[in-house]
């Protein structure tokens, strides 16, 4: 028997794929910030789906909107039209300030669409010779796990021995604008980021940053898309990330919370001048856009428009950053937060951050590692302080022991 087989042989799961490594809980029900293993024991969920449950689970505003969708109907393809992807489309460009909406349903399709969008762009408007586009994106990031996505990756885990690998990418460091500038040529048709890496371990960019990466696009004429599919939609604490500087990008690539927690919902949101290119026949999917998602993601438009979920996560993450401020010096090294959404690194005389994971697993509180020292704290928006106190607790005494 290989490794391989062993790894499938030993887990809990023999019949699924062994793609994650998942903690060694098996949940069975959830509710705002909380759920439920098939033994009954609850835990606080820190992770929220990596942002895709911001409204906690099962939201009964979000729940009643599936519901009554359920009831008329679920799919009709975009072969026809149906009467919720207009509202949809409609209240999520209002949203973002924009003219236009591309639906699509997982994270990665919005951005290997908003990768097809950009090298339209620029042959059919820039006026690049054709097969030449190139698109400028950060190292340390983390879009996906598709055959081009990877491309362009640096980590190794998901990259190697998938290629060969798809050209047209020029890798530069996170944070530097003046690499980003550097990179730009004449057949650069876009510059890709994330505002906060989140699987990079909650990465905040120098102030300005953003700011540069804006008016260098403006000045070479290339796209500027940000990939806010973990960072936006209230998480830290604005509906995006990039409004932290007051930037808009010419392209918004979402995911995660604009399916409620419920389904996969992902979108790419520009103007009309950029969003166009794309002809009847070159893009598609048979789910992207369907009336239970459109349904779906409008409740969702709708429960951030009030600005609650966003000043939630700003009042939160203040409380939490203080509450781990503390902890600095004590088991932790260092913690970046933005809204509520924190990377948080274990000083490895305290062990990885997994073992830390499974540490707090014991104790009832969900969080996930990313590169062997971090943790990352990402709850629903639903949150009470006093759990997040609770939680931030059960850190200390496991770092204490």
């Amino acid at each position: 028997m290989t490794s391989l087989d062993n790894a499938v042989e030993t887990s809990s799961e023999p019949h699924v794929a062994h793609n994650y490594h998942p903690l060694p809980v098996n949940i069975a029900r959830g509710e705002g910030a909380w759920v439920t293993d098939v033994e009954g024991k609850r835990y606080l969920d820190l992770l929220a789906a990596y942002s895709a449950v911001n409204f906690g689970h099962r939201h009964p505003a979000i729940v009643a909107a599936l519901t009554e969708q359920l009831g008329r109907v679920a799919l009709t393809s975009r072969a026809f039209m149906s009467d919720r992807l207009e509202p949809f489309a409609a209240a999520l460009a209002a949203l973002a300030g924009k003219d236009m909406v591309l639906p699509m349903n997982t994270g990665a399709e919005a951005v290997e669409t908003g990768i097809k969008v950009a090298r339209a762009w620029g042959y059919r408007v820039k006026g690049i010779a054709d097969g030449r586009a190139r698109i400028v994106v950060a190292a340390g990031n983390f879009h996906g796990r598709t055959t081009t996505i990877i491309s362009f990756s640096d980590d190794e885990s998901a990259r190697a021995g998938f290629g060969p690998y798809t050209p047209g990418f020029d890798v530069v460091p996170y944070g530097d604008a003046d690499a980003v500038a550097a990179a730009i040529t004449d057949d650069t048709a876009a510059v890709l980021i994330e505002p906060i890496q989140g699987e990079g371990g909650v990465i905040i960019p120098p102030e300005g940053y953003l700011r540069r990466i804006r008016e260098i696009c403006d000045e070479r004429n290339v796209l500027f898309i940000a990939d806010e599919i973990q960072s936006g939609l209230g998480r830290v604490g604005e509906t995006f990330a990039c409004d932290r500087e007051g930037v808009v990008p010419d392209l918004y690539l979402l995911g995660k919370a604009l399916g409620g927690g419920i389904l996969a919902v992902s979108a790419v949101v520009g103007d009309s001048d950029v969003l166009r290119v794309i002809r009847p026949g070159e893009h598609g999917s048979t789910f992207g856009g369907n009336p239970l998602a459109a349904a779906v993601g409008l409740r969702v438009v709708e429960m951030l428009e009030s600005g609650e979920f966003q000043e939630r996560a700003r009042a939160l993450g203040a409380h939490l950053d203080a509450a781990l401020e503390p902890l600095i010096g004590n088991g932790v090294t260092a913690v970046r937060i933005a809204g509520l959404w924190a990377g948080v690194d274990i000083d490895p005389a305290k062990g990885t951050g997994r073992e830390i994971a499974e540490k707090l697993l014991d104790r009832g509180v969900l969080v996930k590692d990313t590169h062997g020292q971090t943790i990352r704290i990402a709850p629903p928006l639903v949150i009470r302080a006093t759990e997040l106190d609770w939680a931030v607790e059960q850190l200390r005494v496991v770092l204490a022991s």
